[in-house]
């Protein structure tokens, strides 16, 4: 009997993919020059039970899992590996049931995340994260890296609203994990141990999160800067004025100017970079945070600074803000960065960026989930040019030193995946990375679950015995 053979015994045919062409799109993720290699096989469960399943076989089998999501991920971590198994979760897209009283929702991992926004809405509520790729992304792709977005800086990133989930862990054993509670402090955090995981402890099947009330109707705030560096003062200052914004986003002209020629929005700004800002404040406490964020700007030298008096050129610019990656990709390949800093760091990092595009002759636009410290420089390359992508890799490693130079983290959002990996053994000390190990080993020790991601140790082969793994 083939392994494919097996692997149909063991679960429908109408889940298998082996086509290569049909399995293509669901082998790597939109990390830029992240490796990945043909999987064995592509499945689409459609119930917990049918995940069970697979990564029971995988177990008897000795087969790497890839957990996947929407696949929007910037990092690898989505990436296939020769002869895995890629369970793809997007078939798993209900909203279970939404509870009103307790502001919860339970949901399958494939739910896009602005489709759950967009549920709960009718009901009065809300649910903040909000990555850039809301659109797009999958709940259980934000939980797999903790993904935040424009309002984290004040509502925090998916961590802080997953209360529980269910998970089948790499020894076949589906558990759960946290409790639908307001508070819960029995036993380890294991709930908080499996966010951010990337896959790489077991895969998620659903996943309960907390919600808050709508907000009401924001006001915007729009500041121009003739520099990056004034720009990144504008953020410094705000936080020194101890004003918390529901949104604080940095947006390069290079950028407006990629989303403006694609989606002719009609955005213009005459500076070399743009601060956006939010405040959801109530009444007078919300027009006192709005002047409070001008004077911010105005003092870092902003050229204009204002509060947006048209919602529809105030909603421009934010989805603008939104737009700023698909449109960079039109132009070339785009390789992503995902550092975070101290939000007082900010002008003296992102001058360094500047330094660092110069330095490797490469162009880096600059977008930012500013009000928080989490730096998004993209590297644009002209498409086939080698000797380009060479430079911008370089540049890449370059700008995760200075994070860490200036105290920062490598990854504000996106997850380690395949390509900071090393980045994240500079970060860590050796004690704490065996701390990670040992963990991995205890959840996965038959080393099945994307094996190679976060960190740089993976089999040889996908049948190597569990002491080979890591």
């Amino acid at each position: 009997m083939t392994t494919i053979e097996s692997l149909s015994r063991a679960l429908p045919a109408d889940i298998i993919i082996t086509d290569p062409d049909v399995m293509e799109r669901y082998l790597h993720d939109d990390a830029e020059w992240a490796p990945f290699e043909p999987a064995l096989a592509v499945i689409r469960p459609r119930s917990t039970d049918q995940v069970l399943a697979a990564v029971t076989w995988c177990i008897d089998n000795r087969v790497a899992v890839v957990p996947r999501g929407s696949g929007t991920g910037l990092s690898g971590g989505a990436n296939s590996l020769a002869g895995s198994l890629v369970i793809s979760l997007d078939a798993m897209d209900r909203v279970i049931d939404v509870d009103p009283v307790e502001r919860t929702a339970r949901v399958q991992p494939g739910v896009i995340n602005e489709h759950l926004r967009t549920r709960v809405a009718e009901d009065g509520l809300w649910y903040p994260p909000d990555p850039a790729s809301a659109p797009w992304s999958s709940i259980g792709g934000n939980v797999a890296t903790n993904a935040g977005g424009l309002c984290c800086v004040k509502y925090g990133v998916t961590g802080e609203y997953v209360i529980s989930l269910e998970m089948v862990t790499g020894t076949g054993k589906l558990v759960r994990l946290g409790r639908r509670t307001t508070k819960d402090v029995a036993g380890y955090d294991l709930r908080g141990l499996v966010v951010g995981s990337e896959g790489t402890l077991g895969v998620i099947t659903e996943i309960t999160v907390r919600l808050l009330p709508l907000p009401p109707v924001g006001t915007a705030i729009v500041g121009y800067f003739d520099s990056l560096v004034a720009a990144g003062q504008g953020v410094a200052n705000v936080t020194a004025a101890g004003v918390i914004p529901s949104a604080l986003e940095l947006v390069d002209k290079y950028c407006l100017k990629a989303v403006d020629d694609w989606k002719n929005m009609g955005l213009s700004a005459d500076a070399e970079a743009i601060l956006l800002a939010a405040t959801d404040a109530p009444g007078a406490a919300g027009v006192e945070e709005a002047r409070t964020i001008v004077e911010a700007f105005e003092a870092a030298g902003a050229t204009f600074a204002a509060v947006s008096e048209n919602d529809e050129e105030a909603d421009a610019f934010f989805a603008a803000r939104r737009l700023a990656y698909p449109a960079l990709e039109r132009l070339g390949p785009v390789l992503t960065e995902d550092i975070c800093v101290a939000r007082s760091k900010v002008p003296e990092v992102l001058a360094r960026i500047q330094q660092i595009a110069q330095s490797h002759d490469t162009v880096i636009a600059q977008i930012a989930h500013a009000g928080d410290g989490n730096l998004h420089p993209l590297l644009v390359t002209p498409p086939g040019d080698d000797e380009a992508r060479q430079r911008a890799q370089a540049a890449f490693e370059e700008i995760i030193a200075v994070a860490l130079e200036f105290g920062g983290t490598v990854s504000g959002e996106h997850g380690i995946g395949l390509l900071k990996r090393d980045g994240l053994a500079a970060e860590l000390s050796p004690d704490v990375i065996d701390m990670h190990v040992a963990v991995k080993r205890a959840l996965d020790p038959h080393g099945i679950m994307n094996p190679g991601k976060v960190f740089e140790s993976r089999p040889a082969t996908t049948s190597q015995a569990a002491s080979e793994q890591l």
